[in-house]
Protein backbone atom coordinates (compact mmCIF):
# COMPACT_ATOMS: atom_id res chain seq x y z
CA UNK A 1 0.00 0.00 0.00
CA UNK A 2 1.47 3.60 -0.73
CA UNK A 3 1.85 5.71 1.79
CA UNK A 4 3.39 8.77 0.49
CA UNK A 5 3.28 10.50 -2.64
CA UNK A 6 4.17 13.65 -4.16
CA UNK A 7 2.95 15.35 -7.05
CA UNK A 8 5.27 16.45 -10.15
CA UNK A 9 3.62 17.22 -13.67
CA UNK A 10 6.11 14.71 -15.63
CA UNK A 11 6.81 11.71 -12.99
CA UNK A 12 4.76 9.86 -10.64
CA UNK A 13 6.30 9.10 -7.60
CA UNK A 14 5.32 7.39 -4.47
CA UNK A 15 6.81 6.11 -1.48
CA UNK A 16 5.57 2.22 -1.15
CA UNK A 17 7.25 0.88 2.31
CA UNK A 18 10.66 0.32 1.92
CA UNK A 19 10.65 1.41 -1.72
CA UNK A 20 10.24 4.58 -3.99
CA UNK A 21 8.24 3.97 -7.06
CA UNK A 22 9.24 6.56 -9.76
CA UNK A 23 7.39 6.73 -13.29
CA UNK A 24 8.42 8.62 -16.06
CA UNK A 25 5.19 9.72 -17.62
CA UNK A 26 5.35 11.83 -20.76
CA UNK A 27 3.49 8.73 -22.68
CA UNK A 28 3.08 10.86 -25.70
CA UNK A 29 6.42 11.19 -26.43
CA UNK A 30 7.79 8.47 -25.17
CA UNK A 31 8.87 9.46 -22.17
CA UNK A 32 11.11 11.92 -23.65
CA UNK A 33 13.57 13.95 -20.90
CA UNK A 34 12.33 17.03 -21.55
CA UNK A 35 13.50 19.79 -19.07
CA UNK A 36 11.08 19.95 -16.87
CA UNK A 37 10.82 16.12 -16.18
CA UNK A 38 14.45 15.85 -15.86
CA UNK A 39 14.68 18.79 -13.12
CA UNK A 40 11.78 16.79 -11.16
CA UNK A 41 13.36 13.17 -11.33
CA UNK A 42 16.13 14.53 -10.51
CA UNK A 43 14.78 16.33 -7.37
CA UNK A 44 13.12 12.93 -6.48
CA UNK A 45 16.26 11.08 -6.62
CA UNK A 46 17.17 13.90 -3.97
CA UNK A 47 14.30 13.44 -1.82
CA UNK A 48 15.18 9.08 -2.00
CA UNK A 49 18.71 10.22 -1.18
CA UNK A 50 17.63 11.72 1.88
CA UNK A 51 15.41 8.93 3.48
CA UNK A 52 16.82 6.47 5.58
CA UNK A 53 13.31 4.55 5.41
CA UNK A 54 13.70 4.21 1.96
CA UNK A 55 15.92 0.96 0.69
CA UNK A 56 15.24 0.33 -2.97
CA UNK A 57 13.90 2.71 -5.82
CA UNK A 58 12.05 1.11 -8.83
CA UNK A 59 12.43 3.15 -12.34
CA UNK A 60 10.03 2.69 -14.82
CA UNK A 61 7.94 4.50 -17.76
CA UNK A 62 4.36 4.85 -18.60
CA UNK A 63 2.63 3.80 -22.08
CA UNK A 64 4.79 0.73 -22.37
CA UNK A 65 7.71 2.53 -22.99
CA UNK A 66 10.99 3.29 -20.63
CA UNK A 67 12.53 6.19 -21.77
CA UNK A 68 13.00 7.67 -25.59
CA UNK A 69 16.15 10.26 -24.56
CA UNK A 70 16.30 13.93 -23.84
CA UNK A 71 13.96 15.57 -25.64
CA UNK A 72 15.32 16.83 -28.76
CA UNK A 73 12.90 19.25 -30.04
CA UNK A 74 13.96 21.14 -26.48
CA UNK A 75 17.35 21.22 -27.39
CA UNK A 76 16.85 24.79 -28.84
CA UNK A 77 16.29 26.34 -25.36
CA UNK A 78 19.35 24.62 -24.10
CA UNK A 79 21.34 27.94 -24.93
CA UNK A 80 24.92 28.75 -26.34
CA UNK A 81 27.82 26.42 -26.12
CA UNK A 82 28.39 27.30 -22.63
CA UNK A 83 24.55 26.27 -21.66
CA UNK A 84 24.47 23.38 -23.05
CA UNK A 85 27.69 22.04 -20.99
CA UNK A 86 26.29 23.44 -17.96
CA UNK A 87 22.95 21.21 -18.92
CA UNK A 88 25.33 18.44 -19.46
CA UNK A 89 27.06 18.66 -16.53
CA UNK A 90 23.54 18.94 -14.62
CA UNK A 91 22.28 15.69 -16.39
CA UNK A 92 25.76 14.24 -15.21
CA UNK A 93 25.71 15.64 -11.81
CA UNK A 94 21.70 13.87 -11.77
CA UNK A 95 23.40 10.54 -13.02
CA UNK A 96 26.28 10.32 -10.53
CA UNK A 97 23.25 10.87 -7.88
CA UNK A 98 21.37 7.64 -9.27
CA UNK A 99 24.30 5.77 -9.07
CA UNK A 100 25.84 6.65 -5.77
CA UNK A 101 22.05 6.44 -3.89
CA UNK A 102 22.48 4.19 -0.67
CA UNK A 103 19.69 2.33 -2.15
CA UNK A 104 19.48 -0.69 -4.49
CA UNK A 105 18.42 0.91 -7.26
CA UNK A 106 16.09 -1.51 -10.15
CA UNK A 107 15.05 -0.03 -14.12
CA UNK A 108 12.03 -2.02 -15.42
CA UNK A 109 12.22 -1.30 -19.30
CA UNK A 110 9.79 -2.12 -21.64
CA UNK A 111 9.46 -0.72 -24.88
CA UNK A 112 11.94 1.80 -26.18
CA UNK A 113 15.21 2.60 -24.11
CA UNK A 114 17.40 4.96 -25.80
CA UNK A 115 19.88 7.58 -25.61
CA UNK A 116 19.49 9.43 -22.46
CA UNK A 117 16.63 6.72 -21.31
CA UNK A 118 19.41 4.11 -21.51
CA UNK A 119 22.07 6.49 -19.95
CA UNK A 120 19.46 5.73 -16.58
CA UNK A 121 19.81 2.05 -16.41
CA UNK A 122 23.43 1.99 -16.59
CA UNK A 123 23.20 4.38 -13.69
CA UNK A 124 21.38 1.77 -11.92
CA UNK A 125 22.28 -1.62 -10.13
CA UNK A 126 19.75 -3.61 -11.54
CA UNK A 127 17.70 -3.64 -15.22
CA UNK A 128 14.91 -6.52 -15.89
CA UNK A 129 13.58 -5.73 -19.15
CA UNK A 130 11.15 -7.40 -21.82
CA UNK A 131 11.46 -9.47 -24.54
CA UNK A 132 10.29 -6.88 -26.77
CA UNK A 133 12.33 -3.84 -25.15
CA UNK A 134 14.60 -1.82 -27.67
CA UNK A 135 17.72 -0.04 -26.82
CA UNK A 136 20.59 1.94 -28.40
CA UNK A 137 22.66 5.16 -28.69
CA UNK A 138 21.09 7.14 -32.20
CA UNK A 139 22.55 10.41 -31.13
CA UNK A 140 24.93 10.32 -34.12
CA UNK A 141 22.04 10.50 -36.68
CA UNK A 142 20.76 13.31 -35.04
CA UNK A 143 24.84 14.85 -35.32
CA UNK A 144 24.82 14.87 -31.52
CA UNK A 145 27.38 12.86 -28.86
CA UNK A 146 25.95 11.56 -25.46
CA UNK A 147 26.59 13.78 -22.09
CA UNK A 148 26.04 11.73 -19.57
CA UNK A 149 26.81 8.12 -19.97
CA UNK A 150 26.66 7.18 -22.91
CA UNK A 151 29.93 6.83 -24.17
CA UNK A 152 31.51 6.89 -20.16
CA UNK A 153 29.90 4.96 -17.97
CA UNK A 154 29.30 2.25 -21.36
CA UNK A 155 32.65 1.78 -22.06
CA UNK A 156 33.22 0.75 -18.41
CA UNK A 157 30.34 -1.90 -18.62
CA UNK A 158 30.92 -3.37 -22.02
CA UNK A 159 34.57 -2.45 -23.48
CA UNK A 160 35.70 0.38 -25.56
CA UNK A 161 35.19 -1.53 -29.00
CA UNK A 162 31.23 -2.73 -28.52
CA UNK A 163 30.56 1.08 -27.26
CA UNK A 164 32.32 2.85 -30.27
CA UNK A 165 29.62 -0.18 -32.62
CA UNK A 166 26.79 1.19 -30.39
CA UNK A 167 27.54 5.32 -30.23
CA UNK A 168 29.34 5.08 -33.77
CA UNK A 169 26.32 2.99 -36.20
CA UNK A 170 23.54 4.20 -33.98
CA UNK A 171 21.54 1.00 -34.24
CA UNK A 172 18.70 -0.58 -32.41
CA UNK A 173 19.47 -3.45 -30.56
CA UNK A 174 17.22 -6.79 -28.57
CA UNK A 175 16.97 -6.58 -24.81
CA UNK A 176 18.83 -9.84 -25.09
CA UNK A 177 21.85 -8.14 -26.79
CA UNK A 178 21.76 -6.43 -23.78
CA UNK A 179 22.03 -8.86 -21.18
CA UNK A 180 24.11 -11.07 -23.62
CA UNK A 181 26.84 -7.65 -23.42
CA UNK A 182 26.36 -7.22 -19.85
CA UNK A 183 24.23 -3.57 -19.75
CA UNK A 184 21.24 -5.27 -18.35
CA UNK A 185 20.22 -8.43 -16.20
CA UNK A 186 17.64 -10.13 -17.06
CA UNK A 187 14.53 -10.51 -20.21
CA UNK A 188 11.66 -11.71 -19.00
CA UNK A 189 8.21 -12.33 -20.96
CA UNK A 190 6.68 -9.06 -21.92
CA UNK A 191 3.45 -9.40 -18.88
CA UNK A 192 6.47 -10.47 -16.39
CA UNK A 193 8.18 -7.19 -15.67
CA UNK A 194 6.48 -6.02 -12.84
CA UNK A 195 6.13 -9.58 -11.30
CA UNK A 196 10.00 -10.08 -11.91
CA UNK A 197 10.56 -6.75 -10.33
CA UNK A 198 8.54 -7.90 -7.31
CA UNK A 199 10.76 -11.07 -6.63
CA UNK A 200 13.90 -9.77 -6.94
CA UNK A 201 12.56 -6.49 -4.33
CA UNK A 202 11.88 -9.77 -2.30
CA UNK A 203 15.27 -11.43 -2.81
CA UNK A 204 17.07 -8.25 -1.93
CA UNK A 205 14.29 -7.46 1.30
CA UNK A 206 16.17 -10.91 2.83
CA UNK A 207 19.64 -9.09 2.54
CA UNK A 208 21.68 -7.90 5.45
CA UNK A 209 21.17 -4.13 3.92
CA UNK A 210 24.16 -2.87 5.65
CA UNK A 211 25.88 -5.00 2.88
CA UNK A 212 24.12 -4.38 0.43
CA UNK A 213 25.09 -0.48 0.88
CA UNK A 214 28.90 -2.35 1.23
CA UNK A 215 28.63 -4.27 -1.86
CA UNK A 216 27.15 -1.08 -3.76
CA UNK A 217 30.26 1.26 -2.31
CA UNK A 218 32.53 -1.23 -2.55
CA UNK A 219 31.92 -2.57 -6.18
CA UNK A 220 31.02 0.88 -7.45
CA UNK A 221 34.32 2.51 -6.22
CA UNK A 222 36.89 -0.01 -6.66
CA UNK A 223 36.08 -0.67 -10.93
CA UNK A 224 37.83 3.02 -11.09
CA UNK A 225 41.14 2.67 -8.94
CA UNK A 226 43.73 0.43 -9.46
CA UNK A 227 43.77 -3.12 -7.49
CA UNK A 228 45.40 -2.70 -4.41
CA UNK A 229 43.09 0.43 -3.53
CA UNK A 230 40.10 -1.64 -4.37
CA UNK A 231 41.59 -4.00 -1.81
CA UNK A 232 41.46 -1.54 0.90
CA UNK A 233 37.58 -0.88 0.05
CA UNK A 234 36.82 -4.70 0.72
CA UNK A 235 39.51 -4.87 3.46
CA UNK A 236 37.59 -1.78 5.10
CA UNK A 237 34.36 -3.28 4.41
CA UNK A 238 35.20 -6.42 6.07
CA UNK A 239 36.47 -4.24 9.28
CA UNK A 240 32.71 -2.61 9.26
CA UNK A 241 31.21 -5.55 8.68
CA UNK A 242 32.85 -6.98 11.61
CA UNK A 243 32.08 -3.61 13.98
CA UNK A 244 28.69 -3.39 12.72
CA UNK A 245 28.06 -7.63 13.74
CA UNK A 246 29.02 -6.92 17.16
CA UNK A 247 33.02 -6.97 17.19
CA UNK A 248 33.40 -3.29 17.44
CA UNK A 249 35.70 -3.30 20.26
CA UNK A 250 40.00 -3.15 19.57
CA UNK A 251 41.88 -3.00 22.70
CA UNK A 252 43.45 0.09 21.86
CA UNK A 253 41.22 2.50 20.36
CA UNK A 254 39.48 5.35 21.95
CA UNK A 255 36.40 3.85 21.91
CA UNK A 256 35.23 8.18 21.58
CA UNK A 257 37.70 8.76 24.53
CA UNK A 258 38.93 11.07 22.23
CA UNK A 259 35.86 13.15 21.44
CA UNK A 260 34.55 13.21 24.74
CA UNK A 261 37.92 14.56 25.87
CA UNK A 262 38.13 17.03 23.30
CA UNK A 263 34.44 18.27 24.32
CA UNK A 264 35.30 18.04 28.07
CA UNK A 265 38.96 19.69 27.75
CA UNK A 266 39.60 16.51 29.78
CA UNK A 267 42.91 14.79 31.14
CA UNK A 268 43.62 12.99 27.34
CA UNK A 269 42.96 15.89 25.06
CA UNK A 270 45.64 17.66 27.53
CA UNK A 271 48.08 15.46 27.33
CA UNK A 272 47.89 15.01 23.66
CA UNK A 273 47.98 18.72 22.55
CA UNK A 274 50.75 18.93 25.07
CA UNK A 275 52.96 16.71 23.26
CA UNK A 276 51.88 17.68 19.97
CA UNK A 277 51.24 21.02 19.60
CA UNK A 278 55.10 22.29 19.31
CA UNK A 279 56.56 19.10 18.01
CA UNK A 280 58.98 19.86 15.19
CA UNK A 281 56.85 23.03 14.80
CA UNK A 282 60.32 25.10 14.92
Amino acid sequence: MTVNSRSYEHIIYEEDGDTARVVLNRPEVVNALSMKLSDEFFDAIRRVLASTDLKFMVISGAGNNFCAGDDITEMHLWGDANDVMRRARHYQNMANHLEELDKITICAVDGYAVGGGLEITMACDFVIATQRARWGMPEVDVGITPGWGGTTRMARLIGRRRTKEINMLGAIHTSKRAVEYGLWNRVVPDDQLDAEVERLLEVLRSKNQQGLRQFKYMINRGVECDLYTAQGFEAFSGALTAAVNGMWQISDADKGAGVVGFVAKGDLWQERRSLSRDFWAD
